[in-house]
Parts: C-alpha cells; sequence; structure tokens
C-alpha cells in the first residue's frame, strides 16, 4: 500500500482548509477506514461511518472548501485519528 490514503486523510485534517482535494481520491480513503459510500438522489454521495451518516455534493472537480470542511467534522465525530488510523510514513520497529 502506498502513503497516499494516509497524505489525503492528514490533508483533510490540516490546520488550513487544503481546496485541492480530488473527491474520488477522499472517497477511496474513507472506503479504507471502513466508510459506506453510496451514491443517493440529485447528486449526492452518502457516506456512512460508525454510525454517522452524512451527504455531500458529488463532485468530479476538487472539494469545495466548506464540503473538506464539513468532512473534517463528519471524521471528527466519528473519532476517526489521521495519526493512528492511516499514518503518512511506516513506523519501524
Amino acid at each position: 500500500m502506498n502513503h497516499r490514503p494516509g497524505t489525503i486523510l492528514h490533508g483533510l485534517f490540516a490546520p488550513q482548509v487544503i481546496s485541492n482535494i480530488v473527491p474520488r481520491a477522499a472517497l477511496s480513503t474513507l472506503e479504507m477506514l471502513g466508510t459506506k459510500v453510496t451514491h443517493g438522489g440529485h447528486g449526492e454521495v452518502v457516506i456512512e461511518l460508525k454510525g454517522y451518516t452524512e451527504g455531500f455534493h458529488d463532485s468530479r472537480q476538487a472539494l469545495p472548501i466548506e464540503e473538506v470542511s464539513a468532512l473534517r467534522n463528519f471524521l471528527g465525530a466519528a473519532s476517526i485519528d489521521p495519526a493512528r488510523d492511516l499514518p503518512t510514513e511506516a513506523t519501524t520497529a
């Protein structure tokens, strides 16, 4: 496995909101965390994780800043920690 999913997850939690996150890569990263991703009506993507459900616009371009913030809040409510769940660097023992 490469480090890209960890980088995307860390980008979602970056102190300054990043506006160039590709939606398909973000959804792929969320699926690696166990998120159920479904497509609802009217161009909506519905994500479910640990009992939390949220709907977002299905976009082919970069995620809008508002949706990055909403996604960050959703992941925080579901107790996702980037350092724990998808570290960017492999730890050596």
